[in-house]
């Protein structure tokens, strides 16, 4: 009678074997063939196209979703009272520093900053303070959804809070 370890032993052989004799022919096929190099590389640049077109599909989708996100920010509106613009500015910026912290929604994270800078008094300072704090990838998608509003007076950002310096 044949134990189940000789069996067992037996089938792993077996598909090492297999799996190593394949490796040998398709190295030996590789190095000799030149159809077959030609056929790897048509394979190779197919697949680095489809590749680069998933990549642009995925942008364009992006692009789309962060315009639709602002333009959804405008319907819904923003508070015009002084204490309501405080409040809503602390809880969105809180909203999207957690967000960008757990990096899971970079542009939800972005959608609050960008909330929060449609009510901040003084849009460039805030962008210099967004620069040195919020991590790169929200950041990003948050200087597409400020070029998506042409509604954001950021007024001359070059010249923001350190332009009068001759003045002292």
């Amino acid at each position: 009678m044949v134990q189940t370890s000789t069996i067992v032993a037996a089938t792993i052989g077996t598909v090492a074997t297999g799996f190593l004799a394949y490796a040998v022919y398709f190295d030996y096929k590789r190095r000799n063939d030149p159809q077959f190099r030609k056929q790897l590389k048509k394979e190779s640049k197919r697949q680095a196209k489809a590749a680069k077109e998933e990549a642009e599909a995925h942008t364009v989708r992006q692009r789309q979703a962060i315009r639709a996100a602002v333009e959804e920010a405008k319907e819904e509106g923003f508070p015009t009272d002084v204490e309501e613009r405080e409040a809503y500015f602390m809880s969105e910026v809180a909203r999207g520093e957690g967000l960008s912290g757990d990096g899971t929604d970079n542009v939800e994270a972005a959608l609050c900053f960008y909330k929060a800078l449609k009510v901040y008094p003084t849009p460039s300072d805030l962008i210099s303070i967004y620069d040195k704090t919020v991590p790169k990838p929200v950041l990003d998608i948050l200087a597409e959804m400020i070029a998506a509003d042409s509604d954001l007076n950021l007024g001359s950002f070059g010249a923001g809070s350190g332009s009068d310096r001759g003045l002292d």
